[in-house]
Order: C-alpha cells, then sequence, then structure tokens
C-alpha cells in the first residue's frame, strides 16, 4: 500500500486533519473486514488527493471519506460536491493511466462517518467513464 502522509501525524494541531485520518483508519478496517485489499492511501496529484483506492478482484473503487462530530452542518456526504467529484475524476485519471488494468472496472464511493458510525455509499457517483 502506497501512503500519502507528508508529515508525522503526532506533530499535528489540528483536530479536524486528525479526526480526517482517524477517520481514514475507521475506513480502512471497515473496508479490510469486507474483503478489500487497500491499494492507495491518500493518493496526491498536485493538491488533489483521493482517500483510499481499494481493490476487490478486478473492481477498483476510489474513495472519498468524510468524518464530522455531528450533523449541525449536514451530512458528510452533502460536503463531496460537484467541484470536489471532479477533482477526484481527474486523480482517478492519473491513477488509471499509471497502474489500471484492462480488465479493471471502476466506481467511486464514499464513506461518511458521523460521531463513529460509519455509512459506506458505494458507486455514489459516476463520472461518464469506463
Amino acid at each position: 500500500m502506497r501512503s500519502g502522509l507528508r508529515s508525522d501525524p503526532a506533530e499535528w494541531t489540528d483536530e479536524r486533519h486528525k479526526r480526517g485520518l482517524a477517520g481514514e483508519q475507521q475506513a480502512i478496517q471497515y473496508l479490510l473486514s469486507r474483503g478489500w485489499h487497500i491499494v492507495a492511501h491518500r493518493f496526491r496529484v498536485g493538491h488533489t488527493e483521493i482517500d483510499l483506492i481499494v481493490q476487490q478482484g478486478s473492481l477498483v473503487a476510489f474513495v472519498e471519506v468524510k468524518a464530522r462530530r455531528g450533523d449541525a452542518f449536514g451530512s458528510p456526504l452533502e460536503a463531496v460536491t460537484g467541484a470536489k467529484r471532479r477533482e477526484l475524476v481527474k486523480a482517478a485519471r492519473v491513477w488509471v493511466d499509471r497502474y489500471g488494468r484492462p480488465s479493471d472496472v471502476y466506481r467511486f464511493d464514499c464513506i461518511a462517518l458521523t460521531d463513529g458510525k460509519l455509512e459506506h455509499l458505494a458507486d455514489a457517483f459516476r463520472p461518464g467513464w469506463r
């Protein structure tokens, strides 16, 4: 698994960053328990980052993880806006160009964590390719 962590999380001061990493770790455990293989964690293309890239057979999922303390600002899934989706698609294309195989099938998933409760939205959106 390739990890894109650029600094030591123990030195982070922003609680949101710590909560995000904890959410990603919880998502990783959830996905592993369901038979997924973690291909990459925090795959970066420029300023854009795909939280998780996971694979199960020929199915590759690009996973955006959103963690929140509560729902006062809406569902974490609502934070995956059209602009965020376009960024994820561009980064995913780079990954596919570098590492994809002709037999692979791709999808975009979202995992929302609210107060530790996990919701996995498989095939959350479709970019119109493959």
